[in-house]
């Protein structure tokens, strides 16, 4: 490995899990769409960092572990990628066809798929380029067989990412990390792996669950289309291995299949139903997949008071969660292992908690498959872009209410330009199609405290049309522009308090506390902290969170409170305030108490 010779604090705080070797996160990446034929290629690359304007490498130097960020310790190289500056991998691997198309009629084709690289990115293949992508979060797929041979196949990509520097989506990321921001992902992030499909196969599914008529639709996307004329779809549900329903019709059209005596979706319940899909034609399967779905339905209602409520499968239900960051001291952006990822959403449901907000961040699949399975409700951020807003204007906003109107002076929220608006838009659009048939999520977020924010009415409107089945919390934060389905808050620095909602929507609490302890050898920076409160014990911080619950949140519950989440799930870099410290070794509050007033307050919504 070729390590910075730089000793950091940073440094030394890792997870206790280490990544699979010589492949990391050997997973199957894609959960919803599943096929036998796959190769991993998590492993370890040449890598080079050169300047912007320059061209494939002749030297490298060194090796880099994908898919883990070239700014993280497990990539083993920990260097930042700087706006000037171009990352190269290269990888040989052995000609994948005898193995993923052994089984396929003549023509069978091999699609090369990146789960996310940050930000900007080309791809080669034998020294022919095969794409590029923009976009640090979405994945992307490359059909590469017609520039493959037998024996060795050499694979390079070159990634640039201007960070902080660009207006691009980015979340939290920042070139020079303080206070809420922190350290930059560039490069590969993601799982990147190669496919056998046949000449016409399924490219993507959309799955649309109807509840309360117990059907399923059925929506597809077929590659290598040509002549697709009688093309059957075919389909086979079943629950708990045995099956239940099917259903065959035309390929290109969407087909609708009945489920008897259904099962509803929910935390405690999270009934989930495979799927195999087959393409036919004249008797004979073309191509065949697996997936899974849920019957559940979401929604807001009106309760006795008149204030409006989330509701999940026609029945009211108070969410209570954590703001979940989705980053590892070791790994950053890329949990090490399967493992990793999966204990901060168990630990979630351990305390009691029904409800994550992901912030800011798109994770893999697979994570909102465990989400999905562990019957753990999502809210989905859209990473920002644009820019922030200067912590004067933060301040006055979380102690004043300071507010800004969105429709005019977009300068201030770096959304002045055309294009930028435009990339947002698109790369919305393909995060919402990315999720779509993730059973867990329940909100979309597509604006976080004015972060790039821009006609946010018009693009919640836009979300309810795109994706009528799930609702939209459209200014999180700061600057409610008097749309979606959510008076959203966030409430540091003073009291809790219940605003004046106005219009038919519900009352939510999207961030709060992020109470603070600071424990030596668990944290990122020992000479730097950053929260809103203060404690010195673990005891101290315990009591301060139950009084907090009981005082100001619990009251609110009867005022209309109809959500709330908790900031946050770990700490990350120099912000202490998570339930667990950034390493996931030591529990921060009392996990009992804190888990039995999370289920009283969830428990007793009906009761307020």
């Amino acid at each position: 490995m070729n390590m910075s010779s730089k000793s950091t604090q940073a440094e030394a705080l890792r997870t206790p899990w280490e990544p699979a070797l010589p492949c990391p996160l050997p997973e199957y990446p894609r959960p919803q769409m599943t096929r036998p034929y796959w190769v991993n290629l998590n492993g370890w690359w040449d890598y080079a960092i050169l300047s912007k304007e320059s061209t494939v490498p002749g030297t490298y130097d060194g090796k880099i572990l994908v898919p883990y960020a070239v700014e993280s310790i497990l990539s083993g190289v920990q260097k930042p990628l700087l706006p000037e500056q171009k990352l190269w991998y290269r990888r040989v691997f052995q000609d994948p066809r005898p193995e993923l198309l052994r089984d396929m009629h003549e023509g069978g084709r091999i699609l090369l798929h990146f789960g996310a690289v940050d930000y900007e990115c080309e791809v080669w293949v034998n020294r022919n380029c095969v794409g590029g992508h923009y976009g640090g979060y979405l994945p992307f797929t490359m059909d590469i067989t017609d520039n493959l041979h037998d024996g060795e196949n050499e694979l390079i990509v070159s990634v640039w990412d201007p960070t902080d520097a660009g207006w691009q989506q980015r979340g939290k990321q920042v070139l020079k990390p303080k206070g809420i921001w922190y350290t930059a992902i560039s490069g590969i992030w993601q799982t990147v792996w190669l496919e056998g499909v046949p000449s016409v196969y399924i490219q993507s599914l959309k799955l649309t669950p109807e509840s309360d008529q117990e059907i399923l639709t059925v929506e597809l996307a077929i590659g290598n289309e040509g002549n697709i004329e009688g093309i059957q779809l075919v389909i086979e549900i079943l629950s708990n291995g045995e099956t239940i329903a099917s259903g065959a019709g035309l390929a290109n059209a969407p087909l609708k299949i009945n489920i008897p005596h259904s099962i509803k979706w929910s935390p405690a319940n999270p009934h989930l139903y495979d799927l195999i899909l087959r393409l036919t034609h004249e008797g004979n399967t073309l191509d065949e997949v697996g997936s899974y779905f849920a019957l559940r339905k979401f929604g807001l209602e009106e309760d006795s008071a008149g204030y409006f409520r989330f509701t999940l499968n026609g029945e009211m239900i108070f969410l209570f969660g954590p703001l979940d960051q989705g980053y590892f001291p070791d790994g950053l952006y890329t949990p090490p292992s399967e493992e990793a990822m999966l204990f901060d959403i168990e630990y979630a449901r351990q305390i009691g908690c029904n409800m994550i907000r992901k912030h800011v961040k798109v994770e893999p699949l697979r994570w909102y498959y465990h989400c999905d399975r562990l019957g753990m409700i999502v809210w989905q951020d859209m990473p920002n872009g644009g820019i922030p807003d200067s912590d004067v204007v933060a301040f006055l906003s979380l102690t004043i209410g300071f507010h800004r109107n969105d429709q005019r002076r977009l300068q201030r929220f770096g959304r002045a330009s055309d294009s930028n608006r435009a990339e947002y838009r698109e790369e919305l659009q393909g995060m919402v199609d990315y999720l779509y048939n993730s059973p867990c999520i329940a909100v979309w977020v597509p604006f976080n405290e004015s972060w790039g924010q821009f006609h946010a009415n018009e693009v919640a409107k836009w979300l309810k049309d795109y994706d009528p089945g799930r609702l939209v919390d459209h200014a999180s934060g700061w600057f409610d522009q008097g749309g979606g389905d959510f008076l959203s808050k966030h409430v540091y620095f003073r009291r809790l308090y219940r605003p004046h909602i106005g219009r038919k929507r519900a009352f939510v609490i999207s961030e709060f506390g992020g109470f603070s302890l600071k424990i030596p050898d668990h944290m990122w920076d020992e000479d730097k902290k950053f929260g809103y409160r203060f404690y010195d014990t673990r005891e101290a911080l315990t009591q301060a969170y139950l009084d907090l619950l009981e005082n100001e949140l619990k009251p609110l519950v009867s005022q209309g409170l109809a959500a709330a989440v908790y900031t946050q799930t770990t700490d990350v870099e120099i912000e202490i305030n998570g339930y667990l410290t950034y390493d996931r070794k030591l529990e921060k509050m009392d996990a009992q108490k804190i888990r039995e007033a999370h289920e009283k307050i969830i428990e007793g919504m009906d009761d307020s």
